[in-house]
């Protein structure tokens, strides 16, 4: 794809301001990397932070609603509504009211995007623990609480992980959306800033490089949850089981 995108450039003579060559992108990377990886490093800190509130709440909010179906019913709608609603269209809204605290207001925008996946998917598995087990505990007389550490949360595990792997795209996506939105520039600028200053100013290359890191930081995280995720299931769960035979 490289290859072919190099000869597209060449061939149709196109100029940098519009399509600038993979060697011109690297080039750019190279020559503004004092500017651009301490801007990786505001949307990465956004992203894990973001991702590590959506974990835990996602799961502490998964529990309580397998506990009571009434619980469920009542609040999952809401939990439906932050991820039907635009982040783009509250975005504003969010960093107007914590305008003292733009990190805050990034990380809240970031979450909103991330929780979603986690709670849907952790319920799910929670639920989804076989009903023969769940009987065996209670003729056992195992407790609420004893059956969910036991049983419903070893079964939910693959499904927690499944969730893990799209929040964690989702919060990196979060999280620059909502840098555009800020517009936040200066010493505190991620990676947004720097692609929409690099558009104003007709710097594509740079605009390019940028994207390349953003890219490359959504492909990492998602790799290193799959290990994760293959690491916590290697020894039991059929899908990891079954790949590796």
């Amino acid at each position: 794809m490289l290859l072919l995108w190099d000869v597209f450039v060449r061939v149709m003579q196109l100029p940098p301001y519009l399509l600038p060559g993979p060697l011109l992108v690297l080039q750019t990377l190279i020559e503004e990397w004092p500017q651009l990886f301490p801007s990786m490093l505001i949307t990465l800190q956004i992203t894990v932070v973001a991702f590590i509130a959506a974990t835990l709440s996602g799961l502490a909010i998964a529990i309580l609603f397998t506990q009571s179906k009434w619980i469920e019913r009542s609040f999952f709608p809401y939990a439906v509504i932050l991820q039907t609603t635009p982040i783009v269209a509250i975005a504003p809204l969010i960093i107007i009211w914590l305008k003292n605290n733009t990190f805050a207001a990034l990380v809240v925008c970031a979450w909103i995007v991330a929780f979603f996946p986690i709670v849907s998917n952790t319920t799910l598995g929670l639920k989804s623990a076989d009903h023969n087990l769940r009987n065996l505990f209670q003729l056992y007389g195992a407790s609420r609480w004893q059956t969910l550490w036991y049983l419903r949360l070893p079964s939910a595990l693959p499904y927690f992980l499944g969730g893990l792997r799209i929040s964690g795209g989702l919060a990196l996506i979060g999280a620059v959306v909502a840098e555009f939105v800020a517009g936040t520039g200066g010493a505190r600028s991620g990676l947004a800033y720097q692609i929409l200053m690099s558009s104003y100013n007709l710097q594509i290359p740079r605009m390019f490089a940028a994207l390349l890191l953003t890219t490359v930081l959504g492909v990492l995280i998602f790799v290193g949850l799959t290990l994760l995720s293959d690491f916590l299931l290697r020894h039991w769960h059929e899908s990891v089981i079954k790949r590796e035979d």
